[in-house]
């Protein structure tokens, strides 16, 4: 980040953008209040500054043919930060591996995991993950459905405390 104060434009702009990303820039400008030249302005700003990372199209996995998510806690031997750097980068390595978090608590990352089916899953999870360095245990849990995938942050809870600070 480079100090850049977000002001209620910049904020629209990004939770227009969070909302649909393919949208023109003149829609945007119409739906935050300006003009096109100083959205564009106002976006690649947003850009340089770090706020906005990428444009990603969300895609439907099981209608890809990725039948099977799973979360996978995992728990390492060592929570040395150079063993914990080595992990995050070999999870980085995986393509099965959606999301990584380290955790505070019980178990150091939580996995989030995309497979075709579970025998593509078993064998990441017996010849990969589970022979990791400083892998000391993995448990897994299948997802059965999901209710709700948000991507991004909650624009209107930031807007609201916002309003109560000032």
């Amino acid at each position: 980040m480079t100090g850049y104060r977000l002001d209620p434009i910049d904020r629209k702009i990004l939770a227009e953008l969070q909302a649909d990303g393919r949208m023109t820039n003149v829609e945007l400008a119409k739906r935050v209040g300006i003009s096109a030249p100083p959205c564009l302005r106002r976006v690649r700003t947003l850009e340089d500054a770090g706020y906005i990372r990428g444009y990603h199209a969300e895609v439907d996995a099981r209608e890809l043919g990725f039948e099977v998510q799973v979360f996978a806690m995992v728990g390492l031997i060592s929570q040395a930060e150079a063993d914990l750097s080595a992990f995050e980068d070999r999870c980085r390595d995986w393509s099965l591996v959606r999301e990584c978090h380290m955790l505070n608590g019980e178990v150091d990352f939580v996995l989030k995991c995309c497979a075709p089916d579970l025998s593509t899953f078993q064998a990441f999870l017996t010849e990969d993950l589970l022979k990791a360095e400083n892998v000391a245990s993995v448990k897994t849990s299948l997802v059965i459905r999901g209710a709700k995938d948000e991507p991004g942050v909650p624009f209107d809870v930031l807007e609201e405390r916002i309003s109560r600070t000032a």
